[in-house]
């Protein structure tokens, strides 16, 4: 199947009311206006040159999601355009995007990673890191950040059991933060987790935003 029906198959199978992020890392720019022909708009990327470069040949309405590892010197080069931030994972990285937002007199979106893998290769706040940022004077400074929600990635393995449980730890961290730190937030509601191999148990587990690649676009190609 091609990308087109792959979109309108996963479009049927996920709740509406889950918004799907297409990964479009490693794509060409050809395989992103496929999808977009087709009346999609979220597109994820890990890596800023690679999502400048597609964003000045694509159309202005792609709502450009950032997925991967972001460093600080590299957060400038996507502000002017990007929709929402998925991986903050440190205070130094926030203030850093409210700077540079506050440049560009833009508000921006984000999401706090959460750890919830048994691989330490992965990047995210602890819980409990995250509840001391929340709580701290410099991130309630911040005016050209919204924090709308959180993001996590499960461990890779075929443990469907032990997914579920790490799925379920983060939707019970975004309910805890909801009701603490942003109770009077409507904004704060975006749980982004699930990907091409486990989106089915994070939707089942609360996942309002799922992340998905070789679903849509096929095995991925290397640059």
């Amino acid at each position: 199947m091609g990308i087109a029906e792959n979109l309108i198959r996963l479009h049927k199978e996920i709740p509406s009311e889950v918004k799907i992020v297409a990964v479009s890392k490693t794509m060409p720019v050809s395989a992103i206006r496929e999808a977009y022909d087709t009346g999609h708009r979220d597109f994820g990327e890990n890596k800023v040159q690679e999502m400048v470069d597609k964003q000045r040949q694509l159309p202005a309405d792609v709502s450009w999601h950032m997925i991967g590892h972001l460093q600080t010197n590299k957060v400038k080069q996507i502000v002017p355009f990007i929709h929402l931030i998925h991986s903050v994972d440190s205070l130094k990285l926030l203030s850093v995007i409210n700077s540079e937002a506050a440049r560009a007199g833009r508000l921006i979106n984000c999401l706090l990673q959460i750890f919830i893998a048994s691989e330490e290769t992965k990047f995210g706040l602890s819980h409990d890191e995250a509840r001391v940022l929340l709580s701290s004077d410099q991130y309630r400074s911040f005016k050209n950040i919204h924090i709308t929600g959180l993001m996590g990635m499960a461990s890779y393995t075929d443990n469907k059991h032990k997914i579920k449980q790490e799925f379920q730890q983060l939707a019970a961290c975004f309910t805890e933060f909801r009701t603490t730190f942003f109770p009077h937030d409507p904004d704060f509601r975006e749980l982004s987790m699930g990907m091409s191999g486990d989106y089915s148990i994070a939707v089942e587990a609360g996942s309002t935003m799922v992340r998905i690649g070789s679903l849509i676009f096929g095995e991925r190609k290397l640059l």
